[in-house]
């Protein structure tokens, strides 16, 4: 373990050196991490070989998972969302669901040799977004508001919506074939769903208001406030595991639920879970290059890249442009936010939570496709970023001209 942090500390601060450089180039980050990761890999140079299944990459993995879905969750405002980000709603509640959808039956098609509920954990793990991965998107002002919200509040949100059917897909493929009371598994199951989400709602919201309370007294510094975000986040968490319940779902919960109101207090949580869970993020990219593409690459097949590619055209942009018909975007717009749906570090997260739950032994498929879909992800919509988003601005002009 001592070595892995020393690699990536290492390529954090070096990265760091030139970040500002990378940011006006098509190179980004996950880009670097995951290149550097694999040419130290068995794969390259062999300069360090991790086990994605080892005690120390899972608890890795966790601990992100817990930052990332927290603070994800807390930026978003639920009295806002239902009123100012009508293009988000359309894309979390009818895109994702039969992004979901389209992707179990077309990888149930494809693979038949494969039990449903492996395809079904596959198709949901590449279901959710990552922003992350098209920052030059979000953060690029010729692309109007509308879209950059769009992309970012629908990241935001969907890996958290598709948490508790991945694991329960996980649970079911775990226990198939097993001598279990279906009365136990469903009491499992009911407890798992509700008991996270309660454990969660109860540390968030609380949590929040007497953040708030000793902010208004003077009582807390701004650094605790700062850390507010991690101690909040691990807490929703192990209430939850605890309680019989299902920790990463409370730490999304609890984020959504933050009861503290006061925009500063807010933004100071905000701003040290997102720069230690960058941290965290650029880890686990590390990761992903050292141990996950070395453990599937003799595994990858045509028919891998083939859900692959699906999975990053068709079986996203359908759904995207299936959501947004009548939203006033046009086309240009609807296939810029159906192209830009990269996937990324929720599910290397859940990969990984995957492997920690069922193995890497028989699981090697639906490994091999993941991976595949992720890597490609990783570079495409990075290369893609700058270009598509100077074009998609040239696009949103020519139409303002033209409605004059």
């Amino acid at each position: 373990m001592e070595e892995l942090i020393f690699f990536a500390a290492l390529l954090v601060f070096g990265y760091g050196l030139v970040s500002a450089l990378a940011d006006r180039s098509p190179i980004t980050a996950p880009m670097v991490f995951v290149t550097v990761g694999i040419v130290a890999s068995p794969l390259g140079l062999d300069l360090l070989t991790v086990d994605a299944d080892s005690e120390a990459v899972q608890v890795i993995a966790k601990v992100t998972l817990v930052m990332i879905l927290f603070t994800a969750a807390s930026t978003i405002d639920l009295r806002r969302l239902k009123t100012e980000y009508p293009i988000p709603l359309r894309l979390l509640g009818i895109g994702l669901p039969l992004m979901m959808l389209l992707g179990i039956l077309v990888a149930s098609w494809l693979f038949t040799d494969t039990g449903f509920w492996l395809v079904a954990i596959m198709a949901l793990i590449l279901s959710p977004t990552d922003a992350a991965l098209a920052q030059t998107v979000v953060g690029s002002d010729r692309v109007p508001a509308p879209v950059r919200d769009a992309i970012s509040v629908e990241s935001g949100l969907n890996d958290g919506i598709a948490l508790p059917p991945i694991m329960a897909c996980i649970a079911a493929a775990g226990t198939q074939g097993a001598l279990t009371d279906p009365g136990h598994w469903g009491l499992y199951a009911a407890l798992q769903i509700a008991l996270g989400p309660l454990a969660g709602a109860l540390i968030g919201w609380f949590g929040g208001v007497l953040i708030d309370r000793a902010v208004e007294r003077e009582w807390m510094e701004p650094v605790y406030q700062r850390l507010a975000s991690f101690a909040l986040a691990v807490l929703c968490y192990s209430l939850a595991e605890l309680a019989g319940g299902n920790g990463f779902i409370a730490a999304f919960i609890g984020g959504l639920m933050l009861g503290a109101r006061s925009p500063r207090v807010r933004e100071r949580i905000q701003e040290f879970g997102e720069a230690e869970g960058q941290q965290l993020a650029l880890f686990v990219f590390v990761i992903f290059g050292l141990a996950m593409v070395p453990m599937v690459i003799d595994h990858i097949d045509g028919l891998a890249l083939v859900y692959a590619l699906l999975s990053l055209t068709v079986i996203r942009m359908l759904p995207v442009t299936l959501s947004l018909v009548g939203s006033g975007l046009g086309a240009p717009g609807v296939a810029f936010i159906g192209w830009f749906g990269p996937r990324g570090i929720a599910s290397i997260l859940y990969t990984l939570i995957l492997i920690g739950q069922l193995g890497v032994d028989g699981n090697e498929r639906i490994l091999s496709v993941i991976v595949l879909t992720i890597l490609l992800s990783i570079f495409a919509h990075g290369i893609s970023a700058i270009p598509l988003s100077s074009w998609y601005a040239r696009q949103a002009q020519l139409k303002k001209e033209s409605s004059r």
